[in-house]
């Protein structure tokens, strides 16, 4: 029996690259699979349902069950009709991996309107909308049950946020938005039995198969390839396990042969007056502390590599 079997997940962003193998990994653990992208051929949009599909019967060619749903996860009504597509379908809904994204990199006084809001809205509404659908079909079930349910939301970040990207100003926030949304779904759910926690991976995806990246993520010609999506799809196979009950709010770096768990960011100094801060005192304070520390090395912000 797979630790899976029963269980019933969505995957957001499942066509291609992390979703895909994400997808594959939970089937292969036993669970059915809606596999979510973009709407279908002939509906406009000049989108193809041929990769979504192609999961599908992927899975079911290995002996799987899965349906493909079409829609925008940062659509509203189009999310609701994704949960509804799992309940539908197979019953049930018991794991949200939260993946679909995109960027439109360009540095910060050169990033218009639009550059902004489309990577905000696919990133941090996209997993809001994922997220607020399915535990609100949690929640109704644990009331009517009286008692917890299985739900497991995993959802997708990026080290961009603890960096601070250059030229990522709209994706470094997006995704530090994300690992606090979903902090706080881990915090509310826990006394339903659910819950959520967010993976960094770093893997070759269509993000960053092009530009000043693809050099750095390139499949190497020979030996193990540390960039490939299948390194990460274990971890997310895992967190939606029952082993992983006791595992909520928790970040986790995935990559090559390695899993870091990221602490919540650590008290570093404090600083008291006794007559209340003024320009000066908060001069006197700071200044001194400061004086032989190279500005953003010596900050939160770590700089990119």
């Amino acid at each position: 029996m797979s630790v899976l079997d029963g269980k019933v997940a969505i995957v957001t962003g499942a066509a291609r690259g992390l979703g895909r193998v994400e997808a594959l990994e939970l089937a292969k653990l036993g669970a059915r699979v809606v596999v979510s992208d973009l709407g279908t051929a002939g509906d406009g949009s000049g989108r193809d349902e041929g990769p979504a599909q192609a999961v599908v019967d992927e899975i079911k060619a290995a002996g799987g069950e899965a349906v493909a749903h079409f829609g925008d996860v940062a659509d509203w009504n189009d999310s609701k009709a994704m949960i509804q597509t799992a309940v539908d379908s197979f019953g049930d809904l018991n794991i949200l991996v939260n993946n679909a994204g995109f960027c439109r990199d360009k540095m910060v006084f050169g990033m218009s309107e639009d550059e902004f809001d489309s990577v905000i809205r696919v990133h941090v509404k996209g997993h809001f909308c994922g997220i607020r659908h399915a535990t609100e079909y949690w929640r109704n079930k644990a009331k009517a049950e009286g008692g917890s349910v299985y739900g497991r939301i995993i959802s997708t970040a990026s080290e961009a946020f603890i960096f601070a990207s250059v030229g990522q100003p709209n994706y470094a926030a997006a995704k530090a938005g994300i690992v606090a949304m979903t902090g706080s779904a881990a915090q509310g759910m826990v006394k339903y039995g659910v819950t959520a926690n967010t993976i960094m991976p770093r893997a070759r995806t269509r993000m960053n198969d092009s530009g000043s990246l693809a050099a750095m993520f390139a499949k190497p010609e020979e030996g193990f390839d540390n960039f490939a999506p299948e390194n990460v799809s274990p971890l997310v196979g895992y967190l939606a396990a029952p082993a992983s009950q006791n595992i909520s709010g928790n970040l986790f770096v995935v990559w090559g042969k390695q899993i870091s768990i990221i602490q919540r960011p650590l008290h570093e100094a404090d600083f008291d007056t006794e007559a209340g801060w003024s320009y000066e005192s908060v001069d006197a304070a700071l200044t001194p502390y400061y004086a032989d520390k190279e500005p953003i090395k010596n900050s939160f912000i770590v700089p990119s590599m």
